[in-house]
């Protein structure tokens, strides 16, 4: 029996005590790009992602000679070709999102840890222990968490790409169509134009350009991706009005 030819799949993989779940998966045909200290989780790794204010002390000590470390000097560049961090949301998860995206361009970014849900009650925030909830601060750039996911689920989409949430977490801030790992392991080609297309069908086009105009019209843009130092000229309104329009973007 001839297999089937399967999909470049790339994992990103974030701190959520969910992303424990990842420890023994197969990779074998998979990419992974860890997030912070996700590098933690599991040694083989392909890719770390960190941006400047990371501790020097959490960061890995030794890498091996397949593995990269992606910093602020690989990642803004690529962010900025996607509209820069004040339209894609100021957070790790989806500033690595947006450089697997055009960076490796996968024809899957499958997320795992990254739900941005933290806890009330005192519980474990991270698979680690207790952290700082990043994606919760108060930031012009992540008013909807929501509405940010869509838009990245959207470009991708436009870029034939599949983005998955392979969280078993009950909520989620990711709007993207949840797989399991075991979907994930057996899916062929086929089967990726299948859910690909599932989910172009789903999505507004004429509202995807209408956001994207309206954020031209806009016209925020830091091309150091240093956008709190010009925060102070941003509007909060405006990006929130933007947000509504990418929410209307999927049913």
């Amino acid at each position: 029996m001839i297999s089937q030819k399967k999909p470049n799949i790339v994992i990103v993989i974030g701190s959520a005590p969910d992303a424990s779940r990842s420890t023994l998966w197969d990779k074998s045909t998979h990419t992974i790009a860890a997030i912070n200290n996700a590098w933690r989780i599991r040694s083989d790794w392909d890719y770390l992602v960190f941006p400047e204010d990371f501790p020097s002390e959490n960061a890995p000590t030794t890498i091996q000679a397949s593995q990269r470390l992606i910093v602020a000097k690989d990642f803004v560049p690529t962010q900025n070709t996607y509209g820069g961090f004040i339209y894609a949301g100021g957070t790790m998860a989806y500033t690595a999102a947006y450089w697997v995206l055009g960076a490796l361009k996968p024809d899957v970014m499958a997320f795992i840890g990254c739900d941005m849900i933290y806890p009330s009650d005192g519980s474990q925030t991270h698979f680690y222990g207790n952290g700082a909830p990043d994606p919760l601060r108060d930031d012009v750039t992540l008013q909807s968490l929501e509405a940010k996911s869509i838009r990245l689920l959207a470009l991708a989409a436009g870029q034939q790409c599949l983005c998955v949430n392979l969280s078993d977490q009950p909520t989620s801030r990711l709007m993207f169509p949840r797989m399991s790992v075991d979907q994930l392991q057996v899916l062929t080609e086929q089967g990726f134009n299948q859910h690909l297309k599932n989910l172009q069908d789903q999505l507004d086009q004429q509202r995807i350009q209408a956001a994207l105009d309206s954020e031209e019209k806009l016209g925020y843009f830091v091309e150091s991706g240093r956008y709190w130092e010009e925060a102070h000229l941003l509007s909060r309104v405006e990006l929130a009005k933007i947000d509504d329009q990418w929410m209307a973007v999927l049913p």
